[in-house]
Protein backbone atom coordinates (compact mmCIF):
# COMPACT_ATOMS: atom_id res chain seq x y z
CA UNK A 1 0.00 0.00 0.00
CA UNK A 2 1.38 3.37 -0.98
CA UNK A 3 2.18 5.63 1.78
CA UNK A 4 2.59 8.50 0.21
CA UNK A 5 -0.63 8.45 -1.33
CA UNK A 6 -2.19 7.77 2.27
CA UNK A 7 -0.38 10.88 3.52
CA UNK A 8 -1.52 13.23 0.21
CA UNK A 9 -5.04 11.71 0.61
CA UNK A 10 -5.36 13.54 4.27
CA UNK A 11 -3.69 16.28 3.22
CA UNK A 12 -5.91 16.88 0.31
CA UNK A 13 -9.27 16.35 2.70
CA UNK A 14 -7.90 18.36 5.63
CA UNK A 15 -6.92 21.16 2.96
CA UNK A 16 -10.12 21.61 1.44
CA UNK A 17 -12.22 21.68 4.86
CA UNK A 18 -10.01 24.08 6.32
CA UNK A 19 -10.38 26.33 3.47
CA UNK A 20 -14.16 25.58 3.23
CA UNK A 21 -14.74 26.27 6.65
CA UNK A 22 -13.21 30.21 6.18
CA UNK A 23 -15.92 30.57 4.16
CA UNK A 24 -19.11 29.50 6.63
CA UNK A 25 -20.81 32.09 5.86
CA UNK A 26 -21.56 30.89 2.42
CA UNK A 27 -21.55 26.77 3.09
CA UNK A 28 -24.80 25.00 2.75
CA UNK A 29 -25.85 25.10 6.65
CA UNK A 30 -27.72 21.82 8.25
CA UNK A 31 -30.20 23.43 9.92
CA UNK A 32 -31.65 21.57 13.41
CA UNK A 33 -35.54 19.75 12.54
CA UNK A 34 -37.36 17.03 13.82
CA UNK A 35 -35.00 14.29 12.92
CA UNK A 36 -31.67 15.87 14.18
CA UNK A 37 -29.62 15.43 17.55
CA UNK A 38 -27.58 18.82 17.25
CA UNK A 39 -29.13 22.30 18.29
CA UNK A 40 -26.55 24.76 16.21
CA UNK A 41 -26.67 25.47 12.19
CA UNK A 42 -23.53 23.72 11.13
CA UNK A 43 -21.64 23.41 7.65
CA UNK A 44 -22.49 20.48 5.70
CA UNK A 45 -20.17 20.08 3.61
CA UNK A 46 -17.52 17.75 5.23
CA UNK A 47 -18.03 15.01 2.25
CA UNK A 48 -16.26 17.92 -0.48
CA UNK A 49 -13.03 17.27 1.17
CA UNK A 50 -13.51 12.99 0.82
CA UNK A 51 -14.57 13.50 -2.24
CA UNK A 52 -11.51 15.85 -3.19
CA UNK A 53 -9.42 13.36 -1.78
CA UNK A 54 -10.67 10.23 -3.51
CA UNK A 55 -10.38 11.43 -6.77
CA UNK A 56 -6.58 12.59 -6.24
CA UNK A 57 -5.86 8.89 -5.38
CA UNK A 58 -8.38 7.54 -8.19
CA UNK A 59 -6.34 9.26 -10.40
CA UNK A 60 -2.68 8.83 -8.74
CA UNK A 61 -3.62 4.49 -9.02
CA UNK A 62 -4.61 4.92 -12.70
CA UNK A 63 -6.82 1.69 -12.32
CA UNK A 64 -9.70 1.70 -15.14
CA UNK A 65 -12.13 0.12 -12.74
CA UNK A 66 -11.38 2.11 -9.85
CA UNK A 67 -11.48 5.30 -12.02
CA UNK A 68 -14.90 4.00 -13.30
CA UNK A 69 -16.55 3.58 -9.34
CA UNK A 70 -15.06 6.70 -8.21
CA UNK A 71 -17.03 8.69 -11.62
CA UNK A 72 -20.17 7.00 -9.67
CA UNK A 73 -19.17 8.47 -6.59
CA UNK A 74 -18.60 11.63 -7.44
CA UNK A 75 -21.58 11.95 -9.60
CA UNK A 76 -23.81 11.03 -6.58
CA UNK A 77 -21.71 13.85 -4.95
CA UNK A 78 -22.56 16.54 -7.10
CA UNK A 79 -26.10 15.48 -7.01
CA UNK A 80 -26.20 15.44 -3.23
CA UNK A 81 -24.72 18.51 -3.13
CA UNK A 82 -27.61 20.09 -5.34
CA UNK A 83 -30.29 18.32 -2.91
CA UNK A 84 -28.24 20.05 -0.04
CA UNK A 85 -28.23 23.71 -1.70
CA UNK A 86 -31.25 23.65 -3.33
CA UNK A 87 -33.39 20.14 -2.48
CA UNK A 88 -34.47 17.83 -4.79
CA UNK A 89 -37.81 15.20 -4.53
CA UNK A 90 -36.69 11.68 -3.26
CA UNK A 91 -38.09 10.36 -6.89
CA UNK A 92 -34.86 12.61 -8.30
CA UNK A 93 -32.44 11.46 -5.79
CA UNK A 94 -33.66 7.90 -5.89
CA UNK A 95 -33.24 7.57 -9.82
CA UNK A 96 -30.21 9.09 -9.61
CA UNK A 97 -28.91 5.99 -7.23
CA UNK A 98 -30.70 3.52 -9.59
CA UNK A 99 -29.21 4.58 -12.51
CA UNK A 100 -25.65 5.32 -11.40
CA UNK A 101 -25.46 1.61 -9.21
CA UNK A 102 -26.67 0.04 -12.46
CA UNK A 103 -24.10 1.39 -15.12
CA UNK A 104 -21.52 0.96 -13.04
CA UNK A 105 -22.79 -2.71 -11.93
CA UNK A 106 -23.38 -3.56 -15.52
CA UNK A 107 -19.58 -2.16 -16.17
CA UNK A 108 -18.30 -4.56 -13.83
CA UNK A 109 -20.39 -7.41 -16.01
CA UNK A 110 -23.04 -8.18 -13.90
CA UNK A 111 -26.19 -9.22 -16.01
CA UNK A 112 -29.78 -10.69 -15.55
CA UNK A 113 -30.78 -11.46 -11.95
CA UNK A 114 -27.53 -10.50 -10.58
CA UNK A 115 -27.28 -7.34 -11.92
CA UNK A 116 -30.75 -6.56 -10.45
CA UNK A 117 -30.08 -7.82 -7.05
CA UNK A 118 -26.45 -5.90 -7.20
CA UNK A 119 -28.50 -2.64 -7.60
CA UNK A 120 -30.57 -3.25 -4.81
CA UNK A 121 -28.11 -3.30 -2.84
CA UNK A 122 -25.97 -0.60 -3.97
CA UNK A 123 -29.29 1.72 -3.72
CA UNK A 124 -29.85 0.44 -0.14
CA UNK A 125 -26.45 0.90 1.22
CA UNK A 126 -26.17 4.37 -0.52
CA UNK A 127 -28.81 5.48 1.13
CA UNK A 128 -28.84 3.42 4.58
CA UNK A 129 -25.32 5.46 5.32
CA UNK A 130 -27.05 8.35 4.72
CA UNK A 131 -29.56 7.62 7.25
CA UNK A 132 -27.02 6.63 9.78
CA UNK A 133 -24.71 10.53 9.32
CA UNK A 134 -26.88 11.96 12.23
CA UNK A 135 -24.42 11.79 15.58
CA UNK A 136 -21.07 13.78 15.27
CA UNK A 137 -17.73 11.34 14.67
CA UNK A 138 -20.09 8.35 13.26
CA UNK A 139 -20.52 8.48 9.83
CA UNK A 140 -16.79 9.24 9.79
CA UNK A 141 -15.51 6.36 12.31
CA UNK A 142 -17.13 3.77 10.35
CA UNK A 143 -15.55 4.89 7.21
CA UNK A 144 -12.06 5.19 9.12
CA UNK A 145 -12.65 1.50 10.23
CA UNK A 146 -14.94 0.32 7.18
CA UNK A 147 -12.48 1.33 4.49
CA UNK A 148 -9.29 0.62 6.75
CA UNK A 149 -10.21 -3.40 7.32
CA UNK A 150 -11.11 -3.62 3.97
CA UNK A 151 -7.99 -2.22 2.42
CA UNK A 152 -5.57 -4.71 5.10
CA UNK A 153 -7.74 -7.42 3.32
CA UNK A 154 -6.87 -6.69 0.13
CA UNK A 155 -2.97 -5.62 1.07
CA UNK A 156 -3.18 -9.18 2.47
CA UNK A 157 -4.51 -10.64 -0.76
CA UNK A 158 -2.29 -8.94 -2.78
CA UNK A 159 -4.85 -6.54 -4.53
CA UNK A 160 -2.68 -3.86 -4.03
CA UNK A 161 -4.99 -1.12 -5.82
CA UNK A 162 -8.13 -1.97 -4.37
CA UNK A 163 -6.47 -1.80 -1.25
CA UNK A 164 -4.75 1.56 -1.62
CA UNK A 165 -8.14 2.94 -2.77
CA UNK A 166 -9.73 2.23 0.47
CA UNK A 167 -7.14 3.07 2.39
CA UNK A 168 -7.12 6.43 0.97
CA UNK A 169 -10.81 6.67 1.66
CA UNK A 170 -9.68 5.59 5.13
CA UNK A 171 -6.84 8.33 5.30
CA UNK A 172 -9.66 10.93 4.02
CA UNK A 173 -12.14 9.85 6.84
CA UNK A 174 -9.19 10.32 9.52
CA UNK A 175 -8.76 13.96 8.38
CA UNK A 176 -12.82 14.50 8.12
CA UNK A 177 -13.02 13.41 12.21
CA UNK A 178 -10.45 16.24 12.70
CA UNK A 179 -12.97 18.52 11.83
CA UNK A 180 -16.44 16.18 13.19
CA UNK A 181 -15.14 14.38 16.27
CA UNK A 182 -17.53 15.87 18.36
CA UNK A 183 -18.02 18.52 18.96
CA UNK A 184 -18.26 18.80 14.87
CA UNK A 185 -17.34 22.17 13.06
CA UNK A 186 -18.79 20.42 10.34
CA UNK A 187 -21.23 17.60 9.07
CA UNK A 188 -20.35 15.01 6.20
CA UNK A 189 -23.41 15.89 4.43
CA UNK A 190 -24.89 14.20 1.77
CA UNK A 191 -22.40 14.87 -0.48
CA UNK A 192 -20.36 12.35 1.42
CA UNK A 193 -22.74 10.10 3.06
CA UNK A 194 -24.28 9.13 -0.36
CA UNK A 195 -20.69 8.16 -2.09
CA UNK A 196 -19.44 6.68 0.71
CA UNK A 197 -22.64 4.32 0.93
CA UNK A 198 -22.16 3.53 -2.81
CA UNK A 199 -18.58 3.00 -2.62
CA UNK A 200 -19.24 0.62 0.29
CA UNK A 201 -21.80 -1.83 -1.87
CA UNK A 202 -19.50 -1.56 -5.03
CA UNK A 203 -16.27 -1.99 -3.69
CA UNK A 204 -18.00 -4.53 -1.32
CA UNK A 205 -18.82 -6.37 -4.86
CA UNK A 206 -15.89 -6.06 -6.54
CA UNK A 207 -13.87 -7.68 -3.55
CA UNK A 208 -15.79 -10.69 -4.08
CA UNK A 209 -15.99 -10.31 -7.70
CA UNK A 210 -12.00 -10.51 -7.94
CA UNK A 211 -11.61 -13.12 -5.16
CA UNK A 212 -10.01 -10.96 -2.46
CA UNK A 213 -12.89 -11.80 0.21
CA UNK A 214 -15.85 -13.91 0.75
CA UNK A 215 -19.58 -12.07 0.38
CA UNK A 216 -20.00 -12.02 4.69
CA UNK A 217 -16.55 -10.29 4.85
CA UNK A 218 -17.56 -6.06 3.88
CA UNK A 219 -21.45 -6.83 5.23
CA UNK A 220 -19.77 -7.94 8.74
CA UNK A 221 -17.58 -5.16 8.70
CA UNK A 222 -20.38 -2.66 7.64
CA UNK A 223 -22.79 -4.23 9.67
CA UNK A 224 -22.97 -1.89 12.56
CA UNK A 225 -24.57 0.47 10.10
CA UNK A 226 -26.52 -1.84 7.89
CA UNK A 227 -28.03 -3.27 11.09
CA UNK A 228 -29.38 -0.39 12.52
CA UNK A 229 -30.69 1.19 9.33
CA UNK A 230 -32.29 -1.73 8.26
CA UNK A 231 -33.90 -2.72 11.51
CA UNK A 232 -35.37 0.94 11.72
CA UNK A 233 -36.65 0.57 8.17
CA UNK A 234 -38.35 -2.74 9.10
CA UNK A 235 -39.96 -1.40 12.26
CA UNK A 236 -41.61 1.93 10.35
CA UNK A 237 -42.61 0.06 7.44
CA UNK A 238 -44.79 -2.67 10.11
CA UNK A 239 -46.00 0.76 12.22
CA UNK A 240 -46.72 2.52 8.58
CA UNK A 241 -44.90 5.30 9.39
CA UNK A 242 -44.23 7.44 5.79
CA UNK A 243 -40.35 6.40 5.93
CA UNK A 244 -39.40 9.41 4.12
CA UNK A 245 -39.98 11.55 6.32
CA UNK A 246 -37.71 12.82 8.88
CA UNK A 247 -37.48 10.73 12.53
CA UNK A 248 -35.17 10.22 15.58
CA UNK A 249 -36.06 6.37 15.56
CA UNK A 250 -32.52 5.07 14.63
CA UNK A 251 -30.62 3.58 17.98
CA UNK A 252 -28.10 5.71 17.75
CA UNK A 253 -30.47 8.32 18.00
CA UNK A 254 -32.08 6.87 21.00
CA UNK A 255 -28.66 6.55 22.59
CA UNK A 256 -28.10 10.36 22.57
CA UNK A 257 -31.93 10.93 23.41
CA UNK A 258 -31.59 8.99 26.72
CA UNK A 259 -28.59 11.12 28.03
CA UNK A 260 -25.15 10.32 26.14
CA UNK A 261 -22.76 12.52 25.06
CA UNK A 262 -21.93 11.98 21.15
CA UNK A 263 -18.63 12.10 22.51
CA UNK A 264 -19.51 8.89 24.34
CA UNK A 265 -21.29 7.33 21.59
CA UNK A 266 -19.01 7.76 19.26
CA UNK A 267 -16.46 6.12 21.34
CA UNK A 268 -19.34 3.39 21.65
CA UNK A 269 -19.69 2.84 18.49
CA UNK A 270 -16.27 2.87 17.29
CA UNK A 271 -15.82 -0.22 19.85
CA UNK A 272 -18.72 -2.32 18.14
CA UNK A 273 -16.85 -1.51 14.52
CA UNK A 274 -13.78 -2.69 16.05
CA UNK A 275 -15.44 -5.42 17.30
CA UNK A 276 -17.01 -5.96 13.77
CA UNK A 277 -14.46 -5.52 11.40
CA UNK A 278 -12.16 -8.27 14.30
CA UNK A 279 -15.01 -10.81 13.90
CA UNK A 280 -14.79 -10.19 9.71
CA UNK A 281 -11.01 -11.21 9.38
CA UNK A 282 -11.65 -14.15 12.04
CA UNK A 283 -14.36 -15.18 9.00
CA UNK A 284 -11.98 -14.25 6.25
CA UNK A 285 -9.25 -15.67 7.71
CA UNK A 286 -10.73 -18.83 9.08
CA UNK A 287 -13.46 -20.00 6.41
CA UNK A 288 -13.52 -23.08 8.66
CA UNK A 289 -15.16 -20.93 11.36
CA UNK A 290 -17.38 -18.94 9.21
CA UNK A 291 -20.30 -19.56 10.82
CA UNK A 292 -19.24 -19.07 14.18
CA UNK A 293 -18.12 -16.08 13.19
CA UNK A 294 -20.95 -14.65 11.73
CA UNK A 295 -23.09 -16.15 13.95
CA UNK A 296 -21.51 -14.09 17.06
CA UNK A 297 -21.74 -11.20 14.78
CA UNK A 298 -25.01 -11.29 14.57
CA UNK A 299 -25.75 -11.82 18.48
CA UNK A 300 -23.24 -9.10 19.51
CA UNK A 301 -25.19 -6.74 17.32
CA UNK A 302 -28.35 -8.08 18.63
CA UNK A 303 -27.44 -7.69 22.58
CA UNK A 304 -26.42 -3.96 21.64
CA UNK A 305 -30.18 -3.68 20.17
CA UNK A 306 -31.85 -5.81 23.04
CA UNK A 307 -29.79 -3.34 25.61
CA UNK A 308 -30.84 -0.09 24.15
CA UNK A 309 -34.43 -1.38 23.75
CA UNK A 310 -34.54 -2.35 26.98
CA UNK A 311 -32.66 0.93 28.52
CA UNK A 312 -35.21 2.78 25.98
CA UNK A 313 -38.76 1.34 27.56
CA UNK A 314 -36.99 2.35 31.12
CA UNK A 315 -36.60 6.00 29.96
CA UNK A 316 -39.94 6.28 28.49
CA UNK A 317 -41.19 5.66 31.28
Amino acid sequence: MNGSMLLVAFAVCWGVLAYLLTKRARLPMDRPNQRSLHDLPTPRVGGLGIMAALAVASLWLGDATLLLITGGALALAVVSLIDDVRGLSVRARLVAHCVTAALCMAALGLAGGWLVLAVLVVVWATNLYNFMDGADGLAGGMATIGFGALALAAWMAGAQAVAAFCGALASASVAFLCFNFPPARLFMGDAGSIPLGFLAAVIGILGVQRGIWAWPFPLLVFLPFVADASVTLVRRVLKRENISQAHRSHYYQRVVMMGATHRQLAWAAYGLMLAMAALAFAQHLHPEYSNGSILTAVLLQLAVFLGIDYRWRQFQR
